[in-house]
């Protein structure tokens, strides 16, 4: 009797720990957004948002503007040729997030490394 008691509590146990990871993988998050804005598979030049923006340059300038959604996918159609989020969509939120965690940060710049020590 104890051993099916454990089964059930094994099996209840990796059922609610996967339906909590499941749950997570489904919420949008700066993190996910960061990762879409690297991703050259956002469109079909083979390039990236970070290709033109670098660490987020220039977007974080964009940061909180009422068309920001707008502007994130005249970007991804035009310079990524690529295909439109949907505004309502988990990876628009994400990008949005992580845009909007850039704002007031000092964005990284395309310094060539010293040469030597």
């Amino acid at each position: 009797m104890k051993w099916h008691r454990v089964m059930v509590f094994i099996v209840l146990a990796a059922l609610l720990g996967g339906g909590i990871a499941a749950a997570a993988h489904h919420e949008a998050s700066a993190e996910k957004g960061k990762a879409l804005f690297n991703d050259p598979k956002l469109g079909t030049t083979g390039k990236s948002c970070n290709d033109c923006h670098p660490g987020g340059k220039g977007v974080d300038k964009a940061a909180g503007s009422k068309d920001l959604e707008d502007r994130v996918n005249g970007c991804i159609s035009q310079a990524l040729k690529g295909k439109e989020l949907d505004e309502q969509s988990i990876e628009m939120k994400s990008m949005i997030l992580y845009i909007n965690s850039l704002a007031g940060k000092e964005t990284q710049k395309n310094k060539k490394a010293a040469f030597g020590c």
